[in-house]
């Protein structure tokens, strides 16, 4: 095809953006990052703006205006209909001919398997789950917390920690070492003195993924409470995992499963290793494994699946992002 084809690659999550500018062989012309995407706070022009900082950094130093295909993979591009608009707004920037926008965990997913095919589980401050297979076939589901019933994550491990901790304290729960150990992570007393914090904003809210770690740790340590909030997390990543590789007809047969996101890479003994006991189980065929690599490496790849590669391309690509 030439070295003509090229693909602009976009990552886009809420705290950061990747952007890399890509050949059909595979080869790396420019990449650039930026601060993150997030329309529903900002609003979709002022998003577009920032992403674009970023994307004609990437562009001038390839020495670029256009390319062939965009590949966005999104953060907050949670329903089909919000693809479209952010696809809309992509072409609008005319920064490539054509243009393809995905959820950000599409790119997860494709930057861990060979071929557009298996299940990407991603377990960072939420949860998602997705799935595709090479005839363009995917499984998704809304992921938008509770309301789309989604479990854990991050953020929900924390507060399922707090809760525990709190009703443990003042006796309406289970006791719990949590009631100790997280309020000690902030050089508090007690939980009654970390709520205090939390409500009144001594303690920023964004703080609270700080406790993630702190439950993992309680629950090495033994505490029944913590290890029973992971034990669920573990459920619900493999719940998620055998529902969208049903979707997909890929139960019964050979198909990665792939674990990715700040808990899962950070490869909990008590977490990781109960979900490759309940896949074996449930879904006996599934090959799960931890992905680690940059998720503009996966959206790129869904480039290139869309302009065709060149020969080696993706070897190529893969070595030049270290895996």
């Amino acid at each position: 095809m030439g070295v003509t084809a090229r693909v602009l690659a976009i990552d886009a999550g809420n705290s950061k953006t990747d952007v890399a500018v890509v050949t059909a062989e595979g080869d790396v012309l420019a990449t650039a990052r930026g601060g993150g995407f997030r329309p529903p706070a900002v609003g979709i022009d002022t998003a577009m703006d920032t992403l674009a900082e970023t994307v004609g950094r990437a562009l001038t130093t390839a020495g670029l205006t256009s390319v062939t295909h965009v590949s966005a993979c999104l953060a907050n591009a949670d329903f089909p209909v919000e693809e479209q608009s952010l696809a809309s707004a992509l072409r609008a920037r005319s920064w490539g001919a054509t243009v393809t926008v995905r959820n950000d965990t599409f790119a997860i997913l494709r930057a861990g398997v060979t071929e557009p095919r298996g299940v990407a589980v991603v377990c960072g401050a939420g949860i998602n789950c997705v799935g595709m297979r090479p005839d363009g076939r995917t499984a998704r589901f809304p992921a938008l917390g509770r309301v789309s019933g989604d479990w854990g994550g991050g953020w929900g491990l924390s507060e399922e920690a707090l809760w525990h901790a709190s009703r443990a304290e003042d006796g309406r729960g289970a006791p719990t070492a949590l009631s100790h150990t997280l309020p000690a992570h902030f050089a508090l007393p007690s939980m009654y003195a970390l709520v205090e914090a939390l409500h009144l904003g001594h303690i920023p809210a964004l703080r609270r993924h700080e406790l993630t770690p702190v439950l993992f740790a309680t629950a090495a340590d033994g505490d029944t409470i913590a290890r029973t909030i992971i034990r669920r997390q573990a459920e619900e990543v493999v719940s998620m995992a055998v529902v969208a590789l049903t979707r997909l007809d890929l139960l019964d047969e050979p198909a990665p499963v792939l674990l990715g996101g700040g808990v899962l890479a950070a490869r909990h003994a008590r977490l990781n290793a109960p979900i490759e006991r309940l896949l074996t189980d449930r879904a006996p065929k599934a090959v799960p494994r931890v992905v680690t690599a940059s998720p503009v490496l996966g959206a790129a790849l869904l480039g290139l699946d869309t302009v065709g590669p060149g020969e080696g391309a993706q070897e190529r690509l893969r070595r030049y992002y270290g895996v």
